[in-house]
């Protein structure tokens, strides 16, 4: 009889552990096409809209317990299968490193009188530049949403689906109205890799094994 076993893959809600993506390694990544024409000058072309961060989950490893908790996590992803949440502590909030959430913290867009959706968002801004990021991942609890300076009350007409980052207004809010929002979220991923290999005695030795961990749009 054949232990075989096959499935689509999907997305799993749940958080890689956080005290294992503390102490990962990883940020965002471009991919961007250059082209050195004979003249020595260039063209450049990126075809992703936006990054896609990578992380390498091994590094946060400090302990046995770790490796087997990391190796469960593993086993019930099946691997590279299934997507899951994780916690980028280099960049999970609405708001500066500095001060506390607020929601005011990013603008979601200017209301027209009959637009209701609103899609979570964080802008990344160096002088003139602003990269707006679509944040898909809300961590539950934590968005807060504002129509100009006004604080709205937490469910009172209008709602956050945690899975899409879509904010939903039970009335669309009036013409020039900005619509804000705070909120910590999570990054979409999945597992890079169908293997892990550890050695207990080289773990103990300070080796680590690389595991690495892919944003997906999800």
């Amino acid at each position: 009889m054949s232990d075989a076993t096959s499935g689509a893959g999907g997305f799993h809600d749940v958080r890689f552990p956080a005290t294992l993506s503390f102490g990962a390694l990883g940020g965002p990544e471009r991919r961007t096409e250059v082209v050195t024409l004979t003249s020595g000058h260039e063209e450049r072309n990126s075809p992703w809209a936006q990054a896609r961060r990578r992380y390498d989950a091994g590094l946060g490893l400090r302990s046995l317990d770790d490796v087997e908790a990391l190796i469960a996590f593993f086993e019930a992803r099946r691997g590279r299968l299934h997507g899951f949440r994780w916690k980028d502590w280099a960049d999970y909030r609405s708001a500066p490193a500095s001060r506390a959430v607020a929601a005011t913290d990013q603008l979601l867009g200017v209301g027209d009188g009959a637009r209701r959706v609103f899609h979570l968002r964080k802008g990344y801004r160096s002088g003139a530049q602003v990269e707006w990021r679509a944040i898909t991942r809300p961590v539950p609890g934590s968005v807060s949403v504002a129509l100009g300076a006004d604080l709205l009350v937490d469910g009172k007409g209008w709602s956050v689906d945690h899975a899409t980052g879509a904010v939903t207004f039970a009335e669309p809010p009036g013409a020039g109205a900005e619509v804000r929002a705070g909120f910590e979220f999570d990054v979409p991923v999945r597992f890079d890799t169908d293997a892990i290999q550890v050695s207990m005695a080289s773990f103990r030795a300070g080796e680590v094994p690389r595991v690495p961990v892919v944003e997906i749009r999800a």
